[in-house]
């Protein structure tokens, strides 16, 4: 029986649709819907339900997706580690990340990454939906923020710190602000994210923490819009150090009241490597682990624990 057909199964069985298999391996839908009536005609039995809206799996075809779905999975470990008995990582490297931290913080270190391993292909999906990784077939994912709790594995790439900051030219031409309170006659540059966009907490030096209302004209549902518009003048921002540290470098934005800690909703806040739970982790996937943690440590002074 051809492995092929059956990954093919799997993935229809997990996406719930020949189309979207088809746009993801780049082949036309009745290729997919092909695969999958000749591994019917094999077993003798229907696997799934077609109809012209939907398509859904008989009691069959469940109980083959389950049977079959960790026996390939062990087949592909079988064969990852044979290939890496050379010691050099081979393979497709399927990575997600929120668009606003790959476009910064991973994009720009793929030249090098790819120059080393010539034999790992990348494919990064860009979103700030929280895909499964299972079902997406996805080896690695970078996550900001407090995890849920999950069967997934994590390991702590930076902790994550936030300020406020404006452009030197608004905060020249505006109201100074010596406290956080002073926040409220200023404009500020909003995500709309619980929290984000209704207050801002500040924290001083004796660990009290202020709950400062915030109000703006702007609401951006992504951290580099929004770090464009404060360097355009537009406002005050609340935005990561991975994203403003060049920034508060090159003096496009300058720090609003550093001598406090401030945030959202939670002063622990990190990024995360997070991968499927798995007996071990590929070798192109810890390469790119200990790649990423090197840069990023180099680059950010954070320090980096497993």
């Amino acid at each position: 029986m051809d492995l092929s057909v059956l990954q093919t199964f799997i993935e229809v069985i997990r996406q719930g649709s020949f189309a979207a298999v088809a746009r993801e391996r780049n082949i036309d839908p009745s290729s997919v819907s092909r695969s999958i009536s000749g591994l019917e005609k094999e077993l003798g039995v229907r696997l799934l339900q077609r109809t012209t809206r939907q398509l859904a799996p008989t009691e069959a075809g469940i109980n083959y997706f389950n049977r079959i779905e960790p026996l390939l999975e062990e087949m592909q470990q079988a064969m990852e580690l044979v290939t890496e008995v050379s010691g050099q990582p081979k393979g497709t490297l399927r990575i997600t990340a929120s668009v606003s931290f790959g476009i910064k913080c991973i994009v720009p270190l793929l030249p090098e990454f790819e120059a080393i391993y010539p034999d790992v292909s990348v494919d990064l999906l860009l979103t700030d939906s929280r895909l499964d990784l299972v079902a997406e077939r996805v080896d690695l994912a970078v996550r900001l923020g407090k995890l849920k709790d999950s069967t997934l594995i994590a390991q702590r790439l930076i902790s994550t710190k936030y300020s406020v900051c404006a452009s030197p030219d608004y905060l020249d031409q505006q109201r100074p602000l010596h406290q956080p309170e002073d926040i409220a006659h200023h404009n500020c540059l909003l995500f709309p994210f619980p929290g984000f966009n209704s207050h801002w907490l500040f924290r001083n030096r004796q660990m009290e923490i202020t709950k400062i209302p915030v109000k703006g004209r702007t609401i951006i549902s992504n951290a580099i819009g929004l770090q464009q518009c404060a360097i355009a003048g537009m406002g005050l921002a609340l935005l990561p150090h991975w994203l403003i540290n060049d920034d508060l470098d090159s003096g496009s934005l300058r720090q609003v009241l550093p001598s406090y800690d401030v945030t959202a909703t939670d002063f622990q806040t990190s990024a995360w490597l997070v991968y499927p739970s798995r007996s071990y982790i590929p070798l192109k996937v810890q390469v790119f682990i200990d790649f990423l943690k090197k840069k990023m440590k180099h680059k950010y002074q954070r320090e980096i624990s497993n």
